[in-house]
């Protein structure tokens, strides 16, 4: 017997998430999550998505990247930024330092706007985990100087 979602009966589905957050002029590229997403719906959120079965998680973020965004990161740190257990989510976040191509909203079915955000913007939004205001400050400073 499963949980529906492969998992023997009683074991947690773990769903595997590797994201990037691109870095560019003190400011972080965040995507707003569609109000019809089953998860986390109508708020802001890094860029990403699934580990398919088989792939490492560096494979995984760059195909998210190609596929959401239309961008070939091209510098990504090897160390997480930031790792996130909550429930049946696991979230690993890499900063992405370069990239080819002009971030566009490839998949507007998953993101219904990309914006850049500065470290003063993301205390204003609806973030996905509240981590999220504390990683764009760390990343791109206080923000004084960005806007």
């Amino acid at each position: 017997m499963t949980d529906g979602g492969g998992a023997p009966a009683g074991r947690v589905t773990v769903h595997h998430v590797v994201a990037g957050v691109l870095v560019q002029d003190g400011r972080v590229l965040l995507g707003h999550r569609s109000p019809s997403r089953r998860w986390y719906p109508d708020v802001w959120d890094v860029v990403g998505g699934h580990v398919e079965p088989g792939e490492d998680e560096r494979a995984a973020l760059l195909r998210e990247l190609r596929e959401e965004i239309g961008v070939e990161a091209t510098e990504v740190d090897d160390e997480p930024v930031l790792s996130v257990r909550d429930g049946d989510l696991s979230l690993t976040v890499h900063v992405v330092r370069a990239w080819r191509g002009e971030p566009r909203n490839v998949e507007p079915e998953e993101h219904d706007e990309l914006r850049w955000i500065s470290a003063t913007e993301v205390r204003s939004l609806r973030l996905a985990h509240p981590s999220y205001a504390d990683l764009v400050e760390r990343l791109v400073g206080s923000g004084a100087d960005a806007d």
